[in-house]
């Protein structure tokens, strides 16, 4: 398999990088949702989610990062010359919109840590401490409180809205494959082949 893209499939950097990031964020809203929604305060289970929740949406960030740079600089394959320019819209769309959630959700997790009154250290697996971002980690507690409040629901929300997106793309996924039985999922999926530009 080829590292580049080429006009007809993805290389193995860009698969790798989304199906990576796409365990890693299923992973996250997983947890996120059972401490969040399952656990009680006092659960012991609870501490130790959110420990690991924290060091797996940071690597979240920085492989959206990565993957961000590699589509600017590599050119994605074509959608099919079939989709209408309404589909094409809503795939680009909902593609962009995929970026702003993957890079908004760990960055307001990250803030809202930073704005903490715990004073907890983020281990980023145990190989060194994770920095919060100064701005808010300096605040007056008073405004602290406001902005954790603040960042934990935007943090929420953004996460709930990438759950409602990540059952819409995969809806997509499956009706290009199986009703319009194009190549759009096949030219991300490691092992199958796409000979030509998509028709």
């Amino acid at each position: 398999m080829k590292l580049l893209n080429n006009p007809a499939r993805y290389g193995s950097v860009a698969m790798t990088l989304h199906w990576l990031i796409a365990l890693l964020i299923i992973g996250n809203l997983c947890s996120g949702f059972v401490f969040n929604n399952i656990l009680g305060d006092n659960d012991p289970l609870r501490f130790t989610l959110v420990q690991l929740h924290k060091p797996v949406g940071l690597t979240v960030l920085v492989l959206s990062v990565l993957r961000l740079i590699w589509r600017l600089v590599n050119k994605v394959p074509e959608l099919p010359k079939g989709m209408s320019l309404p589909l094409r819209w809503l795939a680009h769309g909902t593609h962009y919109l995929f970026y702003i959630l993957m890079l908004g959700i760990p960055l307001a997790g990250w803030a809202m840590v930073s704005a903490s009154r715990s004073g907890i250290p983020t281990s980023y697996f145990g190989l060194f401490y994770w920095p919060n971002i100064s701005y808010f980690a300096d605040m007056a507690a008073p405004d602290k409180n406001h902005y954790r409040h603040m960042l934990g629901n935007l943090h929420a929300e953004l996460a709930y809205g990438a759950a409602v997106l990540l059952v819409l793309h995969v809806g997509a996924a499956l009706y290009h494959h199986y009703v319009r039985r194009d190549t759009v999922l096949k030219r991300m999926l490691p092992g199958t082949r796409v000979e030509k530009v998509p028709g």
